[in-house]
C-alpha cells in the first residue's frame, strides 16, 4: 500500500500501533481470567489434596472451631491431634497398610450389630481411591473422627442408654476413646486393641455369630415362609392344610441354626406326624414358649418373624449388652427380664438357668444391677401399700375373711406393733389406704419359703412363690415388679457357695421361724432386658418384646 500524502502515512501507522496494543491488551485481560478462574477452581482440590503436614492439620481445626459447633466428636478430634502436636496419622507415605487396617475395622462394624455407614465408610474408599499416591486433609481428619466414634461405640455403646431406654439404670460405662486410640497407633497394634473393646462374654460372641448368618442369608435375597393367621389351634398327629408351610419354615430354621432337631423330611403331606412335632417342640423352647407341640397363635408369630426382625433383635440386644460393664465378676447372676430366665455364671461359664415370673406390664421389672448380701428364710411379706389398694382391698371388700385366710394381718404403721383387727374396719370407706399390711410366713406367703436381697431404689428382690404353675405358661409377667424363681434352693446353693448346707437350709425352713442368712461374699446380679440372648453355651434364643423396650430403643436409634 502506497500514500500519496506523509500525513495519512503517520495516520495509518498510529492506527495499526493502537489497533496491536488493543488485540495484546484483550488477550492478556483473557489470558489473566483463565489464569484466575483455574486458580479459584483448582485451589481448593490442591489444599484438599496437597501433602498433609501438621501446619494444615492445625488450621483446618481452627477453621472448624469457628464454623461449627463444638461438638464433642469435634473435641475428640482437636484432642487427638493436640496431643501429637498435630502430626498426621493415616497419609504418611509409608502408610497405606495402615490406611487398609483401618478401613477394615470401619467395614467390621457391621459384624457387631452397628453400621459401617455411620462411620462414613464409603466416603472414606472413595476420598482414597481418587487420591491414591496423595491422599487428602479430609480424608485424615475424617478416618480419624470415624475411629473415635466406633472405639466410642464399640466400648460403651451407639445409644445413651438412658435415653433409648429410661428404664435402664445400669450406669453406662464410661470410656476416653482419645487416649485409647491414641494408644493403639502408637502400639502398632490397631486390629488386636479393637478386638478388644466388644464384651467378651460368651452371650455377646453368640449373638455376634448368629448376626452374621442372619445378614449373609439376607445378602441372598431368600424370603422365609409364612404361616397364615389360623381361626385354630394345630394339634399333633392331626392333618392340617398349613403343615407343609410348618414343615418349611423348620427347614429353613436348621439351615440357620443347625440343630438337628429342625433337619425334618421333605413332604408334602398335610399329616403333623412325629418328627415334626419334635421339631416344633424345640423351637418352641427356642422362643421362649411352653413346649407342648401345639401350634397355636404365639407359635405362628414365632414362626413368621422375619430374618429381617431376627437381626432388629439381634442389634439392639448386642448394644444392650454393650452398655453393661466390662467385668461382670467371676460369680454373676443374669436376670433376663424379656426372656423370663435366670442364668448363673462362674468363671465365665453358665452353671445352671431357671425359669421366672417378672412384672406385669404396668408394673414392669427395671433393668438395673446390684450385689446380694443376704438370704431370709420364711419371709414375711410387707405388703407394698399400692398393691394393697388397687389389688388386695377389693377382694377383702367382696370377701371379709379374705385378709385372715391368706394369713394377711393389718397394722396402724410400718413400726408393726400396732394390729388392728380387720372385722373392725369398713373397707368400704377406705380411699387412701392409712394401714399397712403385712403377711406372715407359711404356705401362702406370696414370697415362698426363701428371699434374695440386694440394695436397689426399686424394693425389688428374687424370691420363691407358692404359684408353681405359672412357670408352665408362654408370657410369665404376673408379679407386681419383683422376680419369683422356679428353683430358689438351687440359687441358695449357688450365693451361699462353700458356706451351703442343704441340710441345714431345709431344717430352718421346716421350722417356720424367719432368719437372714448373710452372704460371706456378695454376689452381682444384673436384671437385663434382653429378647435375643444366649444361653452360655452357643444356642441362641428369642422372646417377644413383652415391655415394647426394643420397639422404643429402635425407633431411637432408627435401626
Amino acid at each position: 500500500m502506497t500514500f500519496a500524502n506523509q500525513e495519512y502515512r503517520n495516520i495509518f501507522l498510529l492506527f495499526i500501533q493502537d489497533t496491536r496494543k488493543f488485540w495484546i491488551s484483550s488477550l492478556a485481560t483473557a489470558c489473566y481470567l483463565t489464569f484466575f478462574a483455574l486458580v479459584f477452581m483448582v485451589l481448593p482440590v490442591v489444599a484438599e489434596n496437597r501433602v498433609v503436614s501438621a501446619e494444615s492439620i492445625q488450621e483446618q481445626l481452627a477453621k472448624s472451631v469457628q464454623g461449627s459447633q463444638d461438638n464433642v466428636a469435634q473435641t475428640n478430634l482437636r484432642r487427638f491431634y493436640a496431643q501429637r502436636n498435630y502430626q498426621p496419622v493415616w497419609t504418611l507415605a509409608d502408610h497405606a497398610t495402615l490406611q487398609d487396617t483401618a478401613l477394615m475395622l470401619i467395614k467390621r462394624a457391621d459384624e457387631e450389630g452397628l453400621s459401617s455407614n455411620d462411620y462414613r465408610i464409603e466416603s472414606l474408599r472413595q476420598r482414597r481411591d481418587e487420591t491414591p499416591d496423595q491422599v487428602s486433609l479430609a480424608f485424615e481428619l475424617d478416618l480419624t473422627r470415624s475411629l473415635l466414634a466406633l472405639a466410642h461405640d464399640l466400648r460403651s455403646g451407639r445409644l445413651v442408654a438412658s435415653l433409648a431406654d429410661p428404664d435402664w439404670h445400669i450406669p453406662q460405662q464410661q470410656f476416653d476413646p482419645v487416649m485409647f486410640l491414641q494408644q493403639a497407633v502408637t502400639s502398632g497394634k490397631l486390629e488386636e486393641a479393637f478386638a478388644d473393646l466388644p464384651p467378651g462374654i460368651p452371650q455377646y460372641r453368640s449373638l455376634k455369630q448368629l448376626l452374621l448368618k442372619f445378614r449373609a442369608l439376607m445378602a441372598t435375597g431368600i424370603v422365609w415362609a409364612r404361616i397364615p393367621e389360623g381361626a385354630s389351634s394345630i394339634h399333633p398327629r392331626t392333618s392340617h392344610a398349613f403343615i407343609p408351610l410348618i414343615r418349611q419354615r423348620i427347614q429353613e430354621a436348621y439351615r440357620i441354626f443347625e440343630r438337628p432337631e429342625y433337619d425334618v423330611a421333605d413332604s408334602d403331606s398335610e399329616f403333623y406326624d412325629d418328627q415334626l412335632e419334635g421339631a416344633v417342640k424345640v423351637f418352641q423352647r427356642q422362643y421362649g414358649l411352653n413346649a407342648d407341640g401345639i401350634i397355636g397363635k404365639n407359635t405362628r408369630q414365632a414362626l413368621d418373624m422375619t430374618p429381617d426382625e431376627h437381626i432388629r433383635q439381634l442389634r439392639i440386644s448386642l448394644e444392650r449388652l454393650r452398655w453393661l460393664p466390662r467385668k461382670l465378676g467371676n460369680r454373676y447372676i443374669l436376670v433376663n427380664i424379656a426372656g423370663f430366665y435366670l442364668v448363673a455364671v462362674q468363671d465365665n461359664a453358665r452353671v445352671f438357668g431357671m425359669r421366672i415370673v417378672v412384672g406385669r406390664d404396668y408394673r414392669s421389672t427395671p433393668s438395673f444391677n446390684s450385689r446380694i448380701s443376704h438370704l431370709v428364710l420364711n419371709p414375711y411379706w410387707n405388703i407394698p401399700t399400692s398393691i394393697a389398694r388397687k389389688d388386695l382391698l377389693p377382694k377383702q371388700r367382696n370377701n371379709p375373711g379374705y385378709f385372715a385366710s391368706e394369713g394377711i394381718r393389718v397394722f396402724s404403721d410400718y413400726q408393726y406393733e400396732s394390729e388392728l383387727d380387720p372385722d373392725s374396719i369398713d373397707w368400704y370407706s377406705v380411699n387412701h389406704f392409712p394401714y399397712v399390711l403385712r403377711q406372715d410366713p407359711g404356705r401362702k406367703n406370696a414370697l415362698g419359703t426363701i428371699k434374695f436381697m440386694f440394695p436397689n431404689p426399686f424394693s425389688i428382690y428374687l424370691h420363691d412363690t407358692p404359684s408353681k404353675y405359672l412357670f408352665q405358661k408362654d408370657i410369665r409377667a404376673f408379679s407386681s415388679g419383683c422376680i419369683r424363681l422356679e428353683k430358689p434352693l438351687q440359687l441358695a446353693e449357688f450365693v451361699l457357695g462353700k458356706s451351703f448346707e442343704r441340710a441345714d437350709i431345709a431344717e430352718r425352713i421346716r421350722s417356720g421361724k424367719t432368719q437372714t442368712v448373710n452372704l460371706s461374699e456378695r454376689v452381682p446380679v444384673y436384671l437385663l432386658y434382653l429378647t435375643a440372648w444366649s444361653n452360655g453355651q452357643g444356642e441362641v434364643y428369642f422372646s417377644s418384646d413383652v415391655y415394647g423396650r426394643d420397639r422404643r430403643a429402635l425407633a431411637y436409634a432408627r435401626w
